[in-house]
């Protein structure tokens, strides 16, 4: 199982980054591929999912409006674009599969090892 993400960077207030993760075929059709994000002294946090089977998208609120998940399943990867970064935004970023049923933000088996993304205010 591997889930390498890439495309995390410095950006100003209001910009923007598109973040990948690059699955196995394998663990890239699980039930659902997330993104979640870890800031400094705060626990992990669900951002985004997407599911395998029609490709509903699940975001959570603070990113409604400005986050957008979506996949390439020809490249076996999922994207998190992410517009009007906020100073908030800054965390580390992680790409994670899950296979079971149940809710879309918990219960993810395999991670990535996270990119960095830094918003300056």
């Amino acid at each position: 199982v591997q889930l390498v993400e890439s495309g995390g960077g410095l950006v100003q207030a209001g910009g923007s980054l598109r973040l990948s993760c690059v699955a196995s075929r394998r663990t890239f059709s699980s039930k659902y591929m997330g993104w979640f994000r870890q800031a400094p002294g705060k626990e992990r946090e669900f951002v985004a999912a997407i599911a395998w089977s029609d490709s509903s998208t699940y975001l959570t609120n603070s990113v409604k409006g400005r986050f957008t998940i979506s996949r390439d399943n020809a490249k076996n990867t999922v994207y998190l674009q992410m517009n009007s970064l906020k100073p908030e935004d800054t965390a580390i970023y992680y790409c994670a599969n899950k296979r079971s049923g149940g809710g879309v933000s918990y219960g993810y088996e395999n991670w990535g090892q996270g990119t960095q993304v830094t918003v300056s205010s």
